[in-house]
C-alpha cells in the first residue's frame, strides 16, 4: 500500500511557489528575447501565391455542390490539368526545400536563434532546478492515478511505497514547461503564446516542400464526385412547409 505523506509547507513556500514563479518569468522573458532577435522578413510572393491557390482550392471543394455542374467542371480544370492548371506542378520544377532553405543565410540564421532561445533557457533552467530542488515531494494531486503515471509524475524519486498522486519538483518543472500556454495566453496574447511542444512541432517540419500541398489538393480536387443540391431545395423546402402546416 502507498504510504500518506504530509508535505510541509516550508516545501510549498521555497520550492513549489518559487519554481512555478521562475518557470513563468523565464517564459516571457524568453518571449521577449526571441522577439527582439526576430528579424523582419518579407515574404515570398511565390509561397504566398501557392498558399492563396490551395485555400481557393479547398473552398471550391467545401462548396462544390452549391454550383451547376458545368460551373464545376471548368473551374476544376481551371485548377487541375496537366497543361497549364494551377495546381499542376511539373515533376522537374519542384524544388528542394532544404537546398532552398540553407542557400538563405537569413533563414537559417532564424532557425539557429529560435533553437538557441529554446535550448539555452530549458539547459540553465533544468541544472537550477536539479542543483536546489533534486528529491523534493512538491506537491499533490487530489484525485487518484494509475501506475502509468509514476515515471512521469515523480521524476528524481526512486521509491515506489510513495503514492502515485504525488509530484516531485523535477516532474513539477516540466508540467510547468509544457503546460502553461494557457497561462502565457493571457500574458502575451493568444497569437503570442507558443510552448515548447509547438516550436518542436515547427523544428521537425522544417523544410517542407509546398509543392506536395498543391499536388495533394489536386488529387483531392480530382476525386471529388459533385452533386449539385439545388435541385434538392425544393423537396427539403416542401418537406419543412408540409411540417409547418401540420
Amino acid at each position: 500500500m502507498a504510504a500518506d505523506l504530509v508535505l510541509d509547507t516550508a516545501i510549498r513556500d521555497w520550492v513549489l511557489i518559487p519554481l512555478s514563479v521562475v518557470m513563468v518569468l523565464i517564459g516571457v522573458l524568453r518571449y521577449f528575447v526571441s522577439k527582439l532577435m526576430r528579424s523582419s522578413q518579407v515574404p515570398d510572393a511565390k509561397i504566398v501565391k501557392e498558399g492563396q491557390l490551395v485555400i481557393r482550392a479547398r473552398n471550391l471543394r467545401a462548396s462544390a455542390n452549391f454550383i451547376p455542374p458545368k460551373s464545376f467542371r471548368a473551374r476544376r480544370f481551371y485548377f487541375s490539368n496537366e497543361e497549364n492548371g494551377l495546381l499542376f506542378v511539373p515533376k522537374g520544377q519542384a524544388q528542394n526545400p532544404q537546398a532552398q532553405m540553407f542557400s538563405d543565410p537569413n533563414m537559417a540564421m532564424d532557425m539557429m536563434k529560435k533553437n538557441l532561445s529554446m535550448i539555452i533557457p530549458q539547459t540553465l533552467t533544468f541544472a537550477w532546478v536539479n542543483f536546489f530542488f533534486s528529491g523534493f515531494v512538491a506537491a499533490k494531486i487530489p484525485f487518484p492515478l494509475t501506475q502509468r503515471f509514476r515515471s512521469m509524475l515523480q521524476n528524481g524519486i526512486d521509491l515506489s511505497t510513495v503514492d502515485v498522486s504525488y509530484v516531485s519538483s523535477r516532474s513539477w518543472y516540466f508540467l510547468n514547461l509544457f503546460g502553461l500556454r494557457g497561462l502565457f495566453s493571457l500574458i502575451l496574447g493568444e497569437e503570442n503564446a507558443m510552448d515548447d511542444t509547438q516550436r518542436m512541432m515547427q523544428m521537425s517540419g522544417f523544410g517542407m516542400d509546398p509543392s506536395k500541398s498543391l499536388g495533394a489538393e489536386k488529387d483531392s480536387l480530382d476525386i471529388i464526385q459533385h452533386d449539385w443540391a439545388l435541385p434538392k431545395f425544393e423537396h427539403r423546402a416542401e418537406v419543412v412547409l408540409k411540417k409547418l402546416v401540420r
